[in-house]
């Protein structure tokens, strides 16, 4: 077999920009090939040597009246009736032996079809029209055809062409020795070269990165498939790997039924070696289904399914599983020292996850998110994604957009993924939850109102039921003075009703067993000054800003809210950083309110130059009741709190760092430390991060009667690091990363990426490694490999 010469730029062919530049505009958006083109009416009784009707004229071609004649179909692709024109500089016709000659920068177009050559000569006896000299063709999605010669046959519908290159979607080409055409559907190619990598311009003779070249190949037009036999896969031009055939979609195509890359994983921890089997079916152009079956040695067999649809203002998306899992768990015992039963966890699972929304019109949208899996070791064992996640999510919901407001409705319910943590008994249903929110616009006083509202009925089968209606009124009247101090005074009422019942019980654990009714009311003023003092540097290219910050807040005290038996949904976590200083509440939520009197100060310093900056914040809070519903380590538990410090560095382009602090001026001691950094240069950078608190407050609530303190966990400090290195040189890329957690001296997880990618291929491998333990088994390594190249696919294995 001759082997096909290395892919460079075709013989001959016009350079395609300069192709181009010949045709009107307004015709290259919808062009199309010559083997495209319709219904060309070329017939008449011209005499022999007619002389051209002037430079560059343009006329449609119809048969003269005297002596009408049968139309000639150049295609069949669009009406028969509509005219072709054409422009050429010179036309002649002989009536005699029946032929038709253009010569000269020929032009040929129908409605949006467009030919070009130097010579067009077509035979009326024979019906054979022949094109030659720098002939290009331009189809409808953008694929252009460069050929020296090109002869169609039987109204066009059939033909050869010699020489031929071809410039398709996503900047692939295609060159080919030769091709027929067969019924305007079937293009058969012979010595074929296909790339999607640029051609050096400098050296076109060069092989590009990558290309396939084969014996013959078949672009199947009707179906948009391209079908390759005897094929060799070259890098630079020197084979890698042979394939007796190889299918593709036609590179024009977006979505086309068919079967999609299969996978393969050598090894897996519970699914042993497996390979997933995709297939993508195109039901209409609103929607399609991809439907993937997964077969392995250690469990048996899943179907997955996703289906999309979207109309024209809604849009709905499906993805199910339902597999036989054959993988048996045995009980563990979880963080607490409970006992966690594993059955049930085999046999016949499945999942579901669903999301949808309709917009209804332009103020009001409504939507879904559903998901559900029938355990989560049945989500581990088959990778579906989501496992690892404490829960999994579900809402319904109903919200509106106004003119400075918000409505929002929704019901929301939670599946627990880790019962190591979390069982599904204690997770609340909340049916339903109404959020409404109104900022106002300026009044005659110069302030604005602003109203906020979040009413919810919590449902818990086993734990604390509460019903709260919730409402915050806010009004701010900003100024300022001849000193350039700005201020800003609030005014502000919080409020809120519960009715709760099984107080007792989690998360609240309080003393009483009856159900309750209390509510709250906490008005607050505040007056906060802001004194920016400003100066230029390095003439005139920096700014610095020094900032002093003072806000009074008064109030009534609030106390200790457990002991009125209000009951916490939206409060319990708590973290006080320089974000939440000036917070007329500290807490995330508004269960747990801030009251009492207290100043806070702090000090902002801003440098900028260059598009480099420095910014600092340190500060302060002294308060005159201490509010006793505050965590250990809080911040907050003494008339002076912690200093809170936050700094934000970019000094230049080798470094920056982010950083927040967190200190205990009674025993010098810090409670929380977050800084993130990294220094290098543009080829290398190394990133380092740490994480500390004393505590570990996720499991302050957890498993906690009134009477007792927290459990043990609780009191395990938070040490965290992160170290990792990145380089990247021309299309090389190569990084690595551990995190560690020094307090349990053990890693947390370590990965590590590299790879190569350019126009036209990509190469990626990645490790990774969790020591996580969940669901009683800690999981394993993780190592996949890819391969993508560009209009073909992505060929992975992974294990």
């Amino acid at each position: 077999m001759d082997r096909p010469t290395p892919f460079t730029r075709a013989p001959s062919p016009p350079r395609l920009s300069a192709v181009l530049r010949q045709f009107p505009r307004g015709f290259l958006l919808s062009a199309t090939m010559l083997g495209g083109m319709m219904c060309a009416q070329v017939s008449g009784t011209a005499h022999a040597d007619t002389p051209p009707d002037g430079p560059r004229r343009s006329r449609p071609i119809h048969a003269p009246k005297s002596q009408p004649q049968a139309p000639v179909s150049f295609s069949g692709t669009v009406s028969n009736t509509d005219p072709m024109t054409f422009q050429a500089d010179h036309v002649a016709y002989d009536s005699r032996n029946g032929i038709a000659t253009w010569t000269g920068n020929v032009q040929l177009w129908q409605n949006d079809q467009i030919m070009r050559a130097d010579k067009v000569v077509y035979d009326r006896n024979t019906g054979i029209a022949s094109a030659r000299g720098n002939v290009a063709m331009v189809e409808p999605d953008g694929t252009v055809l460069f050929t020296e010669y090109a002869e169609l046959s039987n109204g066009m519908r059939d033909g050869i062409m010699t020489r031929l290159y071809v410039r398709m979607q996503d900047n692939a080409r295609m060159a080919a020795n030769g091709m027929r055409r067969t019924g305007a559907k079937v293009n058969d190619l012979t010595r074929v070269v296909y790339t999607a990598c640029e051609i050096c311009a400098r050296h076109p003779e060069r092989a590009p990165f990558w290309q396939l070249r084969a014996y013959d190949a078949t672009h199947d037009m009707q179906h948009k498939r391209l079908e390759f036999r005897d094929a060799f896969v070259d890098f630079f031009g020197v084979p890698v790997f042979y394939l007796p055939a190889f299918s593709m979609t036609d590179p024009s195509v977006r979505r086309q039924s068919g079967f999609l890359t299969p996978g393969f994983t050598p090894h897996d921890r519970y699914l042993g070696t497996y390979v997933t089997i995709p297939y993508y079916w195109v039901i209409d152009r609103q929607s399609d289904v991809t439907l993937q079956g997964l077969f392995s040695t250690r469990t048996g067999p899943e179907l997955t399914a996703n289906y999309r649809r979207y109309f024209s203002n809604a849009r709905l998306n499906l993805t199910g599983g339902i597999a036989y899992d054959t993988h048996r768990d045995t009980d563990y015992v979880n963080t607490f020292g409970q006992e966690v039963d594993s059955s049930n966890n085999h046999g016949i699972q499945g999942y579901i996850f669903a999301n949808g929304q309709i917009s209804i019109n332009k103020t009001w949208r409504a939507g879904a998110n559903i998901r559900w899996a029938s355990s989560p070791n049945f989500m581990r064992d088959y990778r579906v994604s989501g496992y690892g996640q404490d829960t999994l999510n579900s809402n319904v919901y109903l919200e509106g957009f106004g003119t400075g407001s918000y409505s929002r409705l929704d019901a929301e319910g939670y599946q627990g993924m880790n019962q190591g943590v979390i069982h599904n008994q204690d997770l609340p249903w909340v049916l339903p939850r109404y959020t409404y929110s109104y900022f106002g616009q300026p009044d005659s006083l110069g302030g604005r109102f602003s109203l906020d509202t979040t009413d919810f009925y919590v449902y818990r089968e086993n734990g604390t039921s509460d019903q709260r209606g919730q409402l915050s009124l806010n009004w701010d009247r900003p100024f300022h003075n001849s000193l350039g101090q700005i201020w800003n005074l609030t005014l502000h009422v919080e409020s809120a009703i519960h009715r709760a019942t099984e107080l007792n019980q989690q998360p609240n654990y309080a003393r009483t067993t009856r159900a309750q009714v209390e509510g709250q009311v906490l008005p607050t003023v505040g007056l906060k000054m802001n004194w920016p003092f400003l100066r230029s540097f390095n003439h005139n290219t920096g700014t610095q800003i020094l900032e002093p910050i003072v806000q009074f807040l008064a109030a009534p005290n609030t106390g200790n809210s457990t002991s009125r038996n209000i009951p916490n949904e939206d409060s319990l976590s708590y973290e006080f950083t320089d974000s939440t200083l000036f917070s007329l509440n500290r807490y995330a939520g508004t269960d747990r309110l801030d009251g009492g009197l207290r100043a806070n100060v702090g000090l902002h310093n801003n440098w900028t130059w260059n598009g480099h900056q420095i910014d600092v914040l340190i500060g302060e809070s002294f308060q005159e009741h201490i509010d006793h519903n505050r965590i250990p380590y809080s911040g907050l538990n003494h008339h002076l709190s912690d200093v809170v410090m936050g700094t934000h560095i970019i000094p230049n382009q080798f470094f920056d760092f982010d950083g927040k602090m967190r200190l205990d001026p009674y025993g010098g001691k810090v409670d929380f430390a977050d800084a993130l950094g990294s220094a290098g240069f543009s080829h290398f950078r190394v990133t380092g991060g740490y994480l500390f608190e004393p505590v570990t407050p996720y499991y302050y609530y957890a498993q906690r009667p009134y009477a007792q303190a927290a459990p043990n966990v609780y009191y395990k400090p938070v040490s965290e690091l992160t170290v990792g290195a990145a380089s990247n040189w021309d299309n090389w890329h190569i990084a690595a990363y551990l995190r560690r957690s020094l307090s349990r001296k053990e890693s947390v997880a370590v990965g590590g990426d590299a790879g190569y990618q350019n126009d036209c291929f990509g190469l990626d491998v990645m490790y990774l490694k969790q020591y996580t333990t969940i669901g009683g088994q800690q999981s394993n390594s993780t190592v996949m490999f890819s391969l993508t190249f560009k209009t073909i696919g992505t060929f992975g294995i992974n294990g």
